[in-house]
Formats: C-alpha cells, sequence, structure tokens
C-alpha cells in the first residue's frame, strides 16, 4: 500500500514516514516547506507543494492508497495572535486536500488532530466523550476538520482515523529525525537548550496551579509511540474497520518541575529556571485515558519520560550539519 504523507518534513510526519516505512509501506512526502525540513525527508521521494496546489496535490493522490495529514500550523499563542493563518491553512487548505481526497477516491484519512479539541475538559483523565470545546483558534480548527472528517464519511464514505495527541516529546532512537522547530516553543526542548547554555532561562508559567508543586501537568507522549499509533490506525481502516476519533497519551501525567528534574538527571546540568505570571487557558492538568487506541487498535505506548527526555537530549547534541 502506498501513503502520501502530507508534512512529513516536519515533527511527527517524519517519524510517521519512517514507520510506516518500516512496515513495509510505500511513502510518498509532500510538503511546502514552510516549516518543515528538507533533510528530514532524506531517503523519501518528496515532492515539495502545498495541499491546495491542485496541479501537484491531485497526480500524487493518483498514486496512492491513504493519506496521513500532518500539514497544519500548530502554535497555539500565534493562533490567537493571527487567526486568519489558522483557519486558512489548517481548515480552509485541509478542505482542499479532503475534497482531491474525494475526487481521487481515496477512501482511507488519518488525520493528525489534539486534545486541543477539548479545551478545558470537564473530567480528567479526557476521555473522547468529553465535549469538544476548544479555547483557543488552533484548537477550533482541528474540531472543524474532524466535524469535516464526520460529515465526509457519512456523505462519501470516507473512512477515518482523528488521532486526539497530548503532549509529543522525543526523538527517534535512530537518530535519523526528531525535534526542529523555529521557534521552539516545547518544554523539554526548551529545558534541554537551558541546560547547555545554547537557549535562555527556561520561563514556567505559574507555580501556583493546584498540584504538588504548584506547576501544570501534562501527558507526554514519545513521538515514535504516536508514530506507531498512526500506522496502526491505516491497518484499522485497511481492514474495512470503522471510522474512529482516539486520544493519544500515555495515561500518567509530569509536571513542569518533573519534566526540568529529568533533564537535570539525564544532562546532569542544572536547568535555570524563571517563574513568570501564567498564561491565559492553560488549565492545571491535561491526562488522556487512551482506553479506545488501545482497545480498537491493539496500541499501547512503551517509552518513558526517561526515554523521551534521553531521545530528545542525544538528538539536540548532534552537529548542526547533521540537522540541515
Amino acid at each position: 500500500m502506498a501513503v502520501l504523507v502530507t508534512g512529513g518534513a516536519g515533527y511527527i510526519g517524519s517519524h510517521a514516514a519512517r514507520a510506516l516505512r518500516r512496515e513495509g509501506y510505500e511513502v510518498l512526502i509532500y510538503d511546502n516547506l514552510s516549516t518543515g525540513h528538507e533533510f528530514l525527508a532524506r531517503g523519501f521521494e518528496l515532492i515539495r507543494g502545498d495541499i491546495q496546489d491542485s496541479d501537484k496535490l491531485i497526480p500524487a493522490l493518483r498514486r496512492v492508497d491513504a493519506v496521513m495529514h500532518f500539514a497544519a500550523h500548530c502554535y497555539v499563542g500565534e493562533s490567537v495572535q493571527n487567526p486568519r493563518k489558522y483557519f486558512r491553512n489548517n481548515v480552509e487548505a485541509a478542505l482542499a486536500l479532503l475534497n482531491a481526497c474525494v475526487d481521487t477516491g481515496i477512501q482511507r484519512f488519518v488525520f493528525s488532530s489534539s486534545c486541543a479539541v477539548y479545551g478545558i475538559p470537564v473530567a480528567v483523565p479526557i476521555v473522547e466523550g468529553n465535549p469538544r470545546l476548544p479555547v483557543n483558534p488552533y484548537g477550533v480548527t482541528k474540531m472543524l476538520f474532524e466535524r469535516a472528517l464526520e460529515a465526509y464519511h457519512e456523505a462519501y464514505g470516507l473512512r477515518f482515523a482523528s488521532l486526539r495527541y497530548f503532549n509529543a516529546a522525543g526523538a527517534d532512537e535512530s537518530g535519523e529525525t526528531g525535534e526542529c522547530h523555529d521557534p521552539e516553543t516545547h518544554l523539554i526542548p526548551l529545558a534541554l537548550m537551558a541546560a547547555d547554555g545554547s537557549g535562555q532561562k527556561l520561563q514556567i508559567f505559574g507555580d501556583d496551579y493546584p498540584t504538588a508543586d504548584g506547576t501544570c501537568i501534562r501527558d507526554y507522549i514519545h513521538v515514535s509511540d504516536l508514530a506507531a499509533a498512526h500506522v496502526k490506525a491505516l491497518h484499522h481502516l485497511a481492514n474495512g474497520d470503522n471510522s474512529i476519533a482516539a486520544n493519544l497519551g500515555t495515561g500518567q501525567g509530569h509536571s513542569v518541575m518533573e519534566i526540568v528534574r529529568m533533564v537535570e538527571e539525564v544532562t546532569g546540568k542544572p536547568v535555570p529556571i524563571s517563574i513568570v505570571a501564567r498564561r491565559p487557558g492553560d488549565p492545571p492538568l491535561l491526562v488522556a485515558n487512551s482506553t479506545r487506541a488501545q482497545e480498537l487498535l491493539q496500541w499501547k505506548p512503551t517509552r518513558s519520560l526517561r526515554d523521551i527526555v534521553t531521545t530528545a537530549c542525544r538528538w539536540s547534541r548532534r552537529p548542526a550539519i547533521d540537522r540541515r
């Protein structure tokens, strides 16, 4: 089976592309490289194009049997400041991709969604039945595209998997791919940069939350475990099973300060920190219940927080020449 991976030169997409290849799939990467990196697509056929560019997209879709869609903007703060950018790409352009899939007969679609669709959860651990009440434009765009997939399923028979990530982190154990955001906003890379002196003090947004150490708790999942779930979801759809929306997390939360301590243990260096004001809308606790994915996809995360930080640290120490 051949798979088109949109955004396959990005962080999670590049891991998924490698997981697919290891399982024997033919992989075609489609990326405009606006935030992705050509070196992350090394070893794959790369088509450089926008998902709204039908002249490039349609011929690519005619070569594949399924789509994994990662091509989205993903900064919550930026989505608040520039919602037009997010609705244009994450909804308008994504709908152009979806329409092209229907027009070319694609029947299997795996979507990179987010726990941001839940907003401030009504209950934790979060189950898929929690109301989708996003509190920022990024989360709204993910929810809207999930709704579109549901409508296209009913109208056109498109089978889909909407995979709602919690906090993706870590890097591939092979060292081939890892996190390369510009600007970097994720906690673990920022803590590693603070520890080795290549970045500023780590800003911690609030230490007065109702948690054991006063800092926010999140569910961190290794990016390779996420990639494995995407392959399992594709198997699920290829077997003719029903469409699915599923959380992808470990079910275990770690506070910001726990992350800091783990980074210090792995690196052997202190992480200089600075406590700053809370960010509006940050809930104190976000942890997944991933029972549905475990039962329906036969998937379970296998990597620990130490694995996450260790692989991220190894990736961060690669020479810059290897990462361009």
